[in-house]
């Protein structure tokens, strides 16, 4: 598979830096402007069995956001480090917020030896740049199977991971992005995905008509919206389009085939087949709706989803994705396109007390087993190749995102705005505003180009 996205400027990458900055205090800015180095002392010699030098008895940190995945494959991980090195001993610990917990000890120059940096409050990456080890000899290093760790992985794993001239960040999870549905209570109805928003319509008053709603949403996941639009307009429009959101460009977000999905998804808002009170409801009880309730019929969401509610989805509801509608059928790429991208952000602080720790646990993650067991655990598959088997465990979620990602070959695209801009939680009040039916397209068009325009603005 082929990630496609357009790489930032030098003068946009540093606008991030200005806009980020500006937010947070100036010792921490400075202290991310200090390249650093690794505190730990006595490092041991590197060899192919410990090709980061990692000593004996040594302590390792690593704090992770507790997403939808968890943090047990990076205990997994630990363990496995902790039986091939002796007497080392790993903390794992989970945070909710990356940012507020983790930007004061970057300040201080004591950040954990690994992080999982993701989430809505994940640290901006600009802030911390160059205090973050670069991951190229992670990729030449051998996986626990011997297997030279760039051979097992997809495509896109490094560009992905990469900043200006710096392979910084190292993403695991294979970020498969969809419209989410019950196989099992379509087949009982005879209903289809629905191809482009017509058919949607067509779907929502089918599901009025057994008192269902079309779709759900939650305050905090609003923007689940945004990808969704996004990734339809994409694939009407072509590559340019999700170049000009990507890059702030002014009027981005005026561009036709945006507008076109805007006006359609606002003619199913104002059609009322969006369960009501989404801006007031937290998001996995809203979810809870659709997977355990069957109140809605349809959610656009990324694969964590079959993961993150495992525990609130009706017996024999058969989760499984589809592609996004479009509107209409004259589109720039195929529908079978798909938004996917490696995703999950790991980082090693150089300014670390045991970056060759943080990196050790990373190597174990990116071994075969640990990667297997991932994905089991999971239902999600990382970005290690072939450790799937062809029933998937079981899960019908993950089965339909691996024949989604086969079907769209080369056809795959991602962009990174929102994460490298910080701009979802500016643009959570607009999309709850718009899904309740409180603001219109112009609204929506309007609050959105403000928003990329304070970003663009910020160097």
């Amino acid at each position: 598979m082929a990630l496609e996205q357009q790489p930032l400027n030098r003068r946009q990458f540093l606008r991030i830096g200005a806009a980020a900055t500006a937010a947070v205090p100036l010792t921490l800015a400075l202290a991310s402007c200090s390249q650093g180095g690794s505190s730990a002392s006595g490092a041991a010699d590197k060899t192919a069995q410990n090709p980061f030098g990692l000593k004996d008895d040594s302590k390792i940190e690593a704090v992770l956001f507790n997403g939808g995945f968890g943090i047990q494959q990076t205990i997994n991980a630990a363990k496995d480090v902790e039986k091939k090195f002796k007497g080392v001993k790993a903390k794992v610990s989970p945070t909710e917020n990356p940012a507020q917990e983790l930007q004061p000890r970057f300040a201080a120059g004591d950040p954990p030896d690994l992080i999982n940096n993701s989430g809505a409050n994940a640290i901006p990456f600009s802030l911390i740049l160059k205090s973050l080890s670069t991951f190229d000899d992670l990729m030449e290093a051998d996986n626990y199977e011997g297997k030279k760790i760039s051979t097992t992985l997809y495509p896109g794993v490094k560009k992905q991971g990469s900043f200006p001239g710096k392979f910084v960040v190292m993403p695991y999870v294979m970020y498969i992005y969809g419209l989410w549905y019950s196989d099992s209570l379509f087949k009982e109805n005879d209903w289809s995905a629905p191809k482009t928003f017509d058919e949607a319509m067509d779907l929502g008053a089918k599901a009025k008509a057994k008192g269902k709603y079309l779709f759900v949403w939650g305050k905090e996941a609003a923007t689940y919206y945004l990808t969704f639009a996004l990734d339809s307009a994409i694939k009407a429009g072509g590559l340019d389009v999700m170049h000009a959101v990507n890059n702030l460009e002014p009027k981005a977000w005026s561009q036709k085939p945006i507008q076109d999905v805007f006006k359609a998804l606002e003619r199913i808002v104002k059609a009322g087949y969006f369960l009501p009170g989404g801006a007031g409801m937290q998001f996995t009880a809203a979810q809870a709706k659709w997977s355990n309730d069957q109140a809605a019929l349809l959610y656009p969401s990324g694969g964590w989803i079959e993961n993150e509610m495992k525990k609130a989805t009706k017996d024999g509801f058969d989760m499984v994705m589809a592609p996004e509608p479009t509107v209409g059928t004259d589109l720039a790429m195929p529908f079978t396109a798909m938004h996917a991208a490696p995703n999950q952000n790991y980082i090693v602080p150089s300014t670390a007390k045991n970056p060759a720790g943080g990196k050790e646990i990373l190597r174990a993650m990116l071994s075969k087993d640990v990667a297997s067991d991932f994905s089991k655990s999971s239902a999600a598959p990382t970005i290690v190749k072939g450790v799937v088997p062809d029933d998937a465990f079981g899960f019908s979620g993950l089965a339909s995102q691996l024949k989604a990602l086969d079907t769209a070959g080369s056809d795959v695209f991602d962009y990174e705005f929102i994460t490298l801009y910080g701009l979802n939680t500016d643009q959570l009040v607009i999309w709850n505003d718009f899904l309740s039916g409180s603001a219109s397209v112009s609204d929506l068009t309007t609050q959105l180009q403000k928003i990329s325009d304070d970003a663009a603005a910020a160097s």
